[in-house]
């Protein structure tokens, strides 16, 4: 997308084109230049004058007369925007043709008059007059030969790539070789809008000077004319200390100025003498026809429709004020340059940042181009083109919005694909993680004097805390429940090892907690590359007697509910928890159980459980709701009045640790 963005500046289709004139009538319209001189006069054959002399054409008779008023004014030249190619019809000897019933004698004396055309060639002789030419793109029969043309000096070497006229439309032989000079008329027209003139062009392989530029020669008295190459590709033209700068193919944009009545006099007022001399004294004058009707209008990028013939006069001020427009050989170089930049920058940005940002970095791109533009057409007369590498960011940014939307849709298909695959798998786990749980029921239902009840909550979907019940053979039962460090799926994985140690520990041990603790601490620590520890409170009643031998690593000690009432917490004495200190030997002690005693046992996701206000839980009101619970109540109402009581306790905070509690009752049988 780049290379073609770039490559369509370079080599400037009609589309490009199109909107870069576009571009710069908006300068043009904003910024239209000043009039600071006023060397041009223009006598216009308006209204006013075909009113008072009649309809055009004229006898080139009156074309003398008024000619001859212009030059009684001492003009430093007159320039004819007019085109005379064939004889005069009103000439006395097409006068006495056209009318075959005149008297011999009369049409005889008609015939032996001077014509209207030699009246006018007359009266344009030695006054500095400059006659008009068109280009034409194929020859003309009436003007077979080159046209007259003032002389051109070429630089050694070069040969520019001028625009080229096969055919001419010039005055008939017998004015222009009366003329002084003569100059070309034609006019680029690009969408009906007149923005370039020609300088210099070939017309039949002659070099012939635009009628403006041969005007100011004819008024300097310059001979010739010199052509040189001059920086970033143009040209320039040259006669005496007159350097009027174009473009390689000869041409000039026009810097166009408002639309200016005081450039005008009526013909009317230089006949019958009422013009102001000063109109005229000095003046590069013009002679044109601006009446309704005879004339095209010429729409300029201001957007106002003007007689031909003042763009002439526009073009000589443009030299006058030294208020030009160019565009180098490198400008489109310069905008695919640009181009480049901007969506470089584009590409760098939208991928990465968020949508206010990649629309700022888009919006700084417009304003360098615009400023960049903007600053060239009026401090330098240079025309860059902001509009295409404008679009072509536009055109960029679209794109790479599109394509980061659709990556990012897909990266989000993705992330919920990983997601919903995560949650199954992670509920797949937590469903392992439950069923590794003893079932209590079963247990209780086996042993009539054992009452077992547990609630294991994980912090997230799988969890660290454990809890476990065996029975070692028909009298002795094993229970445990731990905590491992950390939380999510580490500590899952890490719980499920644990817990399968500690079982296999204790179906090997015997009656010694303590041993159990020391075997499961070694062997656990033999496989943990990430240095997590465990916590854990086991033990083994005697269901027949109610002797209970237990250890205590690092965990939160229990409760003893008594049957006749009261409550008493095991003391914090113990070893540390496991996988901390190699070769610790943990103790075993000893408590005898009354008939009715209930041992609750919790992780520190009840003491530490926190609320929005991230107060802790703590052990007092743990102590408070087993001391309201009544004496002999089931184990599953104690368990249920302190997870409710933590529920409420916490609110809507998000849990913060793991939460286990495991309640037993041991009665006589």
């Amino acid at each position: 997308m780049l290379a073609a963005l770039c490559g369509l500046i370079l080599v400037s289709p009609g589309l490009v084109v199109t909107l870069r004139e576009a571009a710069f009538d908006g300068y043009q319209r904003v910024f239209p230049r000043e009039r600071k001189s006023a060397p041009v006069t223009i006598v216009a054959i308006d209204e006013r004058t075909l009113a008072q002399h009649g309809q055009w054409p004229w006898p080139r008779s009156r074309l003398a007369e008024l000619i001859e008023r212009i030059a009684a004014g001492r003009p430093a030249a007159i320039g004819l925007d007019l085109l005379l190619p064939e004889p005069d019809r009103y000439s006395p000897d097409a006068m006495a043709t056209l009318l075959p019933q005149l008297p011999a004698e009369l049409a005889a004396q008609l015939r032996a008059l001077p014509s209207n055309d030699a009246r006018l060639a007359q009266a344009i002789r030695g006054r500095n007059v400059v006659l008009a030419s068109a280009g034409l793109e194929a020859p003309d029969a009436r003007h077979p030969g080159p046209p007259r043309a003032a002389p051109v000096r070429f630089a050694p070497g070069f040969d520019p790539p001028l625009r080229q006229f096969e055919g001419r439309l010039s005055s008939i032989d017998a004015l222009g070789a009366s003329a002084t000079g003569h100059g070309l008329i034609s006019a680029d027209l690009s969408q009906r809008i007149v923005r370039r003139v020609p300088v210099v062009a070939r017309v039949s392989g002659v070099v012939m000077a635009g009628l403006a530029v041969e005007m100011l020669r004819v008024a300097t008295g310059e001979p010739a004319f010199g052509l040189a190459p001059a920086a970033g590709g143009l040209m320039e033209v040259s006669f005496g200390s007159v350097r009027i700068p174009a473009q390689a193919d000869g041409s000039a944009w026009l810097r166009l100025g408002p639309h200016d009545a005081s450039r005008f006099v009526s013909a009317a007022a230089i006949l019958d003498g009422t013009a102001d001399p000063e109109f005229l004294h000095g003046k590069l004058v013009l002679l044109g026809v601006t009446g309704l009707g005879l004339l095209d209008y010429q729409a300029t990028p201001l957007g106002e429709s003007v007689p031909g013939v003042e763009l002439h006069a526009q073009l000589i001020e443009q030299v006058f004020d030294r208020a030009f427009l160019l565009r180098p050989a490198w400008a489109n170089l310069a905008e695919a340059v640009l181009l480049a930049a901007g969506i470089v920058l584009l590409m760098l940005v939208v991928p990465r940042r968020s949508v206010v940002a990649s629309t700022a970095a888009l919006f700084m791109s417009l304003a360098v181009v615009l400023a960049l533009s903007l600053g060239a057409f009026l401090h330098a007369g240079m025309l860059l083109d902001p509009s295409w590498p404008a679009l072509g960011m536009l055109l960029a940014f679209a794109v790479l919005l599109a394509v980061t939307y659709a990556e990012a849709d897909r990266q989000r298909r993705m992330l919920r694909e990983e997601a919903a695959r995560a949650a199954g798998e992670l509920a797949a786990a937590r469903r392992i993680q439950m069923g590794l749980l003893p079932d209590l029921a079963a247990l209780s239902r086996a042993s009539p004097g054992l009452q077992l009840a547990a609630v294991l909550e994980p912090a997230r979907t799988v969890g660290g805390d454990f809890f476990d019940c065996l029975m070692l053979d028909a009298r002795r039962l094993y229970f445990v429940i731990g905590d491992v460090s950390g939380k999510g799926m580490p500590a899952a994985l890490f719980m499920a090892l644990s817990k399968a140690i500690l079982k296999g520990a204790a179906a090997r041990a015997g009656t010694d907690v303590g041993a159990i603790m020391t075997r499961a601490s070694a062997e656990i620590a033999r496989d943990n590359p990430e240095q997590l520890f465990v916590t854990a409170f086991a033990g083994i009643i005697d269901l027949e007697s109610g002797a209970l031998e237990y250890s205590n690593a690092g965990h939160e000690p229990p409760y003893l509910l008594a049957a006749r009432g009261g409550r008493e917490r095991f003391p914090h004495a113990g070893g540390p928890p496991l996988c901390t200190l190699e070769g610790f030997a943990y103790r075993t002690e000893h408590r005898q159980l009354g008939s009715g005693d209930c041992l609750c046992m919790v992780s520190d996701g009840v003491t530490e459980a926190m609320n929005q206000r991230l107060d802790l839980y703590g052990a007092q009101r743990l102590d408070a709701v087993l001391g309201a619970t009544l004496p002999g109540a089931p184990v599953s109402r104690v368990v249920s009045a302190v997870h409710e009581d933590v529920r409420r306790f916490v609110g809507a905070a998000l849990a913060s640790d793991d939460l286990t509690l495991l309640a037993l009752r041991w009665s006589a049988r």
